[in-house]
């Protein structure tokens, strides 16, 4: 047997069963294919998904690295996925073909029609579940159709559940055939061309061993409170794990082992604050079942009363304002802004506040959901296409199991509650720290509401802070009251319809 392993969205050799089948060939060639084009209006290049495709470069050059302990070499290229399959077939003399699925639209289109290509041509092909727990077409309702609700969709996903025994990264490699590799990483240009991503490498280390610490410290430590500390955005309460799940330089399994694995060391009072995580597996695995099932949903949304939804005029000046202000951080509603700059500096922004954003963008701004999606799919390290169209959609009220059309967030009252002292606001809002030193002030008779919302200091308090609205720091650009009345008045109009 002359294999060819082909890497995607799978940048692991641990827990991968497309490696652990290709390692028993004689000869063994590693490939990886850049074909962004293939995936329509979502790829990840420099260009569009930028910050994933930084993530994509390391996650790369890391599995590249891991295969030249072992002897082996990363071959890449770019273009057509069939035609640059053909070319290391016929090249290496390949007889087998292993991948793991994607489960895009688009992907599993294309991957249905190269399955189809190579057998005609006499080449074994075999793919596998490497980045689900299960399945998205194995769980149906009692009808025989999908789910639109999470808790019997997670409940009937339990009971199919089975989580074997890792399959170990294979300690050595069959050779690899002699074989000219056509091009190197650097010439996939995946970084960007400004230096945007400078604060990425002190927060994000992709490599597997990286993910694998992650994991473990998480379990010893985090989860236990998991329950309580998963919302305040200013502790380090979550996994972090989603930028190496997108990548696959970890998969949903490791994770689901590593947690049981310190189950019997926690508390019985604490063992729930593991199963709220392991929902989140399941939450990602709700979000593939849509997609599956739904797969024009990255552009439409599920319910179909919300099609004819009447956003605001993207093509209007003040439309135009309002969304830039929202990218940049700089819309004067310090939740929303420390948000916003989070991900822009880091990649990454903590969930509890990618709903506050969401919902200020969709219910306040009334801007379209859509675009808030495409702002996240090109700024977010773990831009995925089923997560977040679940997200959005959630978020805008048009989705499955989304929040209700009335349920508008403010922002003030839950920068109140999950950041009290400020601390995640002042991380990314330092211009506004004269004015938490004031606010927290008893001396100075200070109202703590102040740093979660400028506006509503006296004049002479914001001088003294060194804040002047509109300049130093943005005054509000929505009245946070008014616009949840037009809010709610435009989604009972949809209601009436």
């Amino acid at each position: 047997m002359r294999a060819l392993v082909w890497f995607r969205r799978d940048l692991r050799l641990a827990d991968n069963p497309a490696v652990h089948a290709a390692s028993k060939a004689e000869i063994l060639l590693p490939v990886y294919i850049h074909a962004p084009a293939e995936a329509g209006a979502w790829p990840i290049d420099s260009t569009v998904g930028a910050a994933a495709a930084w993530g994509l470069h390391e996650a790369l050059q890391a599995l590249a690295n891991e295969l030249q302990t072992r002897q082996q070499q990363l071959h890449i290229a770019q273009g057509n996925s069939l035609e640059q399959l053909l070319l290391f077939i016929a090249q290496a003399n390949i007889t087998h073909v292993f991948w793991n699925r994607q489960y895009e639209p688009w992907a599993i289109t294309r991957d249905k029609q190269l399955k189809q290509a190579l057998r005609e041509r006499g080449i074994i092909c075999e793919s596998f579940n490497a980045s689900l727990l299960l399945e998205p077409w194995n769980i149906t309702t009692r009808e025989q159709k999908p789910y639109q609700v999470f808790t019997p969709f997670w409940k009937t996903a339990q009971s199919l559940l089975q989580i074997n025994a890792e399959l170990k990264a294979p300690s050595t490699l069959p050779p690899a055939p002699r074989l000219e590799t056509k091009i190197n990483l650097a010439t996939l240009a995946l970084k960007p061309a400004i230096g945007w991503d400078k604060a990425f490498y002190s927060h994000w280390v992709l490599t597997e061993k990286q993910a694998q610490q992650r994991l473990r410290s998480f379990a010893r430590h985090e989860v236990a409170e998991y329950d309580t500390q998963r919302d305040q955005p200013a502790v380090d309460g979550t996994s972090a794990l989603s930028p190496y799940l997108q990548l696959g330089i970890i998969s949903p399994r490791q994770i689901w082992r590593g947690i049981e694995k310190v189950r019997a060391d926690v508390a019985v009072s604490q063992r729930s604050a593991l199963d709220i995580y392991l929902k989140e597996l399941g939450w990602r695995e709700f979000a593939y079942h849509l997609l599956f099932h739904f797969p024009d949903t990255p552009e439409t949304a599920l319910r179909p009363a919300f099609r004819r939804f009447k956003w605001r005029d993207l093509n209007s000046v003040a439309a135009q304002k309002d969304l830039g202000a929202w990218q940049q951080g700089q819309t004067g509603i310090p939740i929303i802004d420390a948000g916003m700059r989070q991900l822009w500096q880091t990649g990454w922004m903590h969930n509890r506040v990618r709903m506050l954003v969401a919902s200020f963008l969709t219910k306040n701004l009334r801007l379209p959901w859509q675009v808030g999606a495409q702002w996240f799919w090109d700024t977010l390290l773990d831009a995925d296409l089923a997560s977040n169209t679940l997200g959005w959609q959630w978020s805008a009220g048009c989705g499955a199991d989304a929040a209700p059309y009335f349920r508008i967030f403010n922002p003030v009252l839950q920068s109140q509650k999950f950041d009290s002292q400020g601390e995640y606001l002042l991380r990314w809002l330092p211009e506004l720290s004269g004015l938490a030193k004031i606010a927290t002030s008893r001396k100075t008779g200070g109202k703590a509401e102040w740093l979660h919302a400028p506006w509503l200091a006296p004049a002479t308090v914001l001088q003294q802070a060194g804040i002047l609205l509109g300049e130093t720091y943005p005054a509000p650009i929505v009245d946070l009251q008014q616009s949840r009345v037009a809010a709610l008045a435009a989604y009972q109009h949809l209601k009436d319809d």
